[in-house]
């Protein structure tokens, strides 16, 4: 766990369609179209009504990678889905870790707009976008750390709700090269 001001960030392992929160992030395809992973999870889980608003609000040309946009949770045990779209890993001198922080950042603006206390992530562009995750996770939790460090909004803890080993472990890695070092004498 890392606190930051008077919020905090938490590791966990596990399914993320399961886990209590205000608002939970999908990673989403471009289209909003569902697909597999996380984003094939949430959709089963949380019923047709999360596609029929998506159906609804869909942006012309869908979401461009960076982007988010948020719907109600249907049957998840959520309020709301922030449904975003990360880059595909192109080797990285495409601005991948500009768009995967900004994936992260637009959806906590969205979060927070809605009033959320807690937010609940994946790892964004891990899967079949095959951003590498010892590259992902410090991208990710430095841009949610600086997000709470801002204290924009309501948001009292994020949590990564990470749903293999290798993929927590990494999580794990990055938080920990984030925390300061206590030194005894």
């Amino acid at each position: 766990m890392l606190s930051v001001g008077k919020a905090r960030i938490r590791l966990m392992a596990g399914d993320i369609t399961k886990v209590p929160t205000d608002a939970v992030v999908n990673a989403a395809n471009s289209r909003l179209a569902g697909g597999g992973g996380v984003d094939g999870a949430i959709h089963g889980a949380g019923g047709p009504a999360i596609m029929a608003e998506l159906d609804r609000i869909r942006p012309a040309g869908g979401c461009p990678a960076g982007g988010a946009v948020a719907t109600g949770a249907g049957k998840l045990p959520a309020k709301w889905v922030i449904h975003a779209v990360g880059p595909v890993w192109r080797g990285g001198g495409r601005d991948e870790s500009r768009l995967l922080a900004s994936a992260y950042r637009t959806s906590l603006e969205l979060a927070a707009g809605r009033g959320a206390k807690v937010v609940t992530f994946p790892s964004i562009s891990t899967g079949v976008y095959g951003y590498p995750v010892e590259k992902a996770a410090p991208v990710a939790l430095r841009t949610v750390a600086d997000f709470l460090a801002a204290g924009k909004g309501p948001i009292e803890e994020v949590v990564f709700v990470l749903f293999d080993s290798g993929t927590f472990a990494a999580y794990e890695t990055a938080l920990n090269a984030m925390t300061p070092k206590r030194r005894t004498s």
